[in-house]
């Protein structure tokens, strides 16, 4: 066996925009950070493209002709897990939380930085890979639940949960600091790595995730909300 490991191959990202100035500075930044970056002009190219060779990460554009974004993101998420960094126009907040529902990972709001797109771009894909700020390898388990870090998977009652990856490692936080009260400024940081930002993203995705491990996702069991403060997740006792 060589001493020396193969060097691994850059993550492949699909970039889907209809705008070719915005397309071309995305993919150019994207090319100069090291990642094999290929381009689709619309939704079916894109989701085409994805279904040859699945990405490693989808920069999506909201606003798509014919087939518009919410709509691709939800086929390729039907077709398996990819972590999507969706682009959306300042100001449409609805979409905004209609693409996090949808299952995007995050989400840059226009006109944008470059350079904040490749940084949000790069903290997904640390976190899809399992080497962000919450990569604990112990086993986590509350009654039915077990999150596994390592390999990335979650069950509820033996059965395996459709996570997206923020979902994965907000029920992940959760699970480690049982009992404990967090904001969601505190969430948005140790979860997303973000030191500010739009804090319905963290409202949107705890919805979700009761939707998926309550039993009333309407009266919350272990996700409560703390009022004035923000969710604790209280650990069951033995026998609920």
């Amino acid at each position: 066996m060589s001493e020396h490991s193969a060097p691994t191959p850059p993550a492949r990202i699909l970039v889907v925009d209809d705008d070719p100035t915005v397309a071309e500075v995305v993919t150019g930044y994207l090319d100069r950070a090291g990642f094999a970056v290929e381009h689709a002009a619309d939704g079916p190219d894109a989701l085409l493209r994805a279904g040859e060779r699945r990405p490693d990460l989808v920069v999506l554009d909201l606003m798509l002709p014919g087939l518009d974004g919410l709509e691709v993101c939800r086929r390729l998420r039907e077709a398996g897990p990819v972590p999507v960094v969706m682009l959306t126009a300042r100001g449409d907040e609805e979409d905004r939380i209609t693409g996090l529902e949808v299952g995007a990972d995050d989400y840059v709001t226009k006109p944008f930085s470059p350079r904040e797109l490749v940084l949000r771009v790069e903290s997904v894909l640390r976190r899809s890979r399992g080497t962000g700020p919450t990569a604990t390898r112990t086993v986590l388990r509350d009654a039915d639940l077990t999150v596994d870090p390592a390999t990335r998977r979650a069950t509820r009652a033996g059965s395996e949960l459709a996570l997206t990856l923020r979902e994965f490692d907000l029920l992940a936080y959760f699970l480690e600091h049982p009992g404990a009260a967090h904001t969601r400024e505190e969430l948005m940081k140790r979860v997303w790595g973000w030191d500010f930002g739009d804090l319905s993203t963290v409202t949107v995705h705890v919805r979700r995730l009761r939707a998926k491990i309550e039993d009333d996702p309407a009266r919350p069991r272990l996700i409560q909300t703390v009022w004035g403060v923000g969710y604790r997740f209280e650990p069951r006792k033995d026998g609920e």
